[in-house]
């Protein structure tokens, strides 16, 4: 193992350091500022010293505390999470090729996802799982109703765009398909768009709306964390905070929270662009997607934490869209990212190695 010396602890220190930074620019455009009395910061101190040894930036906990309104004590400051947790949660080597949304098919056969019409994989391009010439990638992608395109190794939204094709020529700026291919050189996924439950449509039926859920491997037990609904903004075709997209709480019941929350900056709202009260809407088949993700977890021995991105069909199966094995936390929409295990997973958490040392 790499030892860890003064150049990595500097890294270390520095990329702390962008995180607080960057939380602090979130929490300048906040239209409702809040401070953090003397007993608040007491409070959070007192509980990170117990559960990690140290004390931590209150930046986050200010941030929270202005952006909904809601005080607590067990919020985590995301330099935390990304320097010390992640790395322990996670095997940081494996992350990249097993979030890789082109061999979800391998790790999940037995799910419902979208229909696969293309994958690239390095360069080399796929059906299923037979490899393909790029002559033959481009006949079949010469004719496409309805579909998705975006690379398979990146987050957030990133480079997700509607794909119609009809005689070669694409709807994406005029270009032909290979001249789109082109453009996202490698790694990349061309999938059906999913027809997804009324239910699911009806908060905007143009983005594939979708459940994210949180989930932590304790041992044999597998802990549903938080569930959060993400939705786009009316006439987008992904539900990602960047493009106008907003997240709200799924209670125990399946049924949403009052609020929704989108980019810092933004009021929280009660109602969808499409005019849907969030409050008391019922998410089809919750449960069946919460008992899917857990199931599905089992299967990830080197990720003791994952999140899951499904929608729901429109006869009520769930439908896999991706999950990340390095995600962000939904804490605006949610509350404190691992609620009533967080104990539980701080204990669990610092008796293995960060394996994020390796890469600073």
């Amino acid at each position: 193992m790499k030892k860890f010396g003064f150049i990595e602890r500097l890294k270390k220190r520095n990329l702390e350091h962008h995180f607080v930074a960057e939380i602090n620019r979130k929490y300048k455009k906040l239209k409702v500022k809040r401070s953090l009395s003397s007993e608040q910061q007491s409070e959070v101190q007192q509980y990170y010293q117990h559960l990690v040894g140290r004390k931590v930036p209150l930046a986050w906990h200010r941030f929270m505390y202005s952006r909904t309104g809601l005080w607590a004590h067990d919020y985590v400051p995301l330099s935390l999470y990304r320097t010390e947790m992640i790395g322990r949660m996670n095997v940081f080597p494996f992350m990249d090729a097993y979030a890789d949304k082109n061999v979800s098919e391998m790790l999940f056969p037995d799910v419902l996802q979208p229909k696969c019409i293309v994958k690239n994989m390095r360069g080399y391009f796929y059906v299923g799982d037979k490899p393909v010439s790029r002559e033959e990638a481009l006949a079949i992608c010469q004719n496409i109703n309805d579909a998705i395109i975006k690379p398979s190794m990146s987050t957030r939204g990133h480079g997700v765009k509607h794909l119609v094709v009809k005689d070669g020529k694409t709807n994406i700026d005029g270009k032909s398909i290979g001249q789109v291919l082109a453009d996202y050189r490698q790694d990349y996924v061309i999938q059906q768009k999913i027809r997804q439950h009324p239910g699911m449509a009806a908060l905007n039926p143009t983005s594939a709306n979708t459940i994210r859920l949180l989930t932590y491997r304790s041992g044999m037990e597998v802990l549903l964390l938080y569930t959060v609904i993400r939705i786009g903004k009316k006439d987008q075709v992904i539900d990602n905070e960047s493009s106008g997209g907003i997240s709200a709480r799924i209670n125990d019941d399946g049924t949403l929270a009052k609020y929704a929350y989108g980019a810092p900056g933004n009021d929280q709202v009660e109602y969808t662009d499409c005019g849907v009260r969030l409050e008391g809407y019922p998410i089809p088949s919750f449960d069946k997607v919460v008992a899917t993700a857990q199931r599905l977890h089992m299967r990830l021995p080197y990720f003791d934490l994952a999140a899951w991105d499904f929608s729901v069909s429109e006869d009520g199966e769930p439908i896999f869209i991706e999950w990340n094995a390095n995600p962000d936390l939904s804490q605006t929409a949610n509350g404190p990212a691992f609620g009533p295990y967080a104990e539980r997973i701080f204990a669990e958490v610092y008796k293995k190695e960060n394996t994020r040392n390796q890469y600073w």
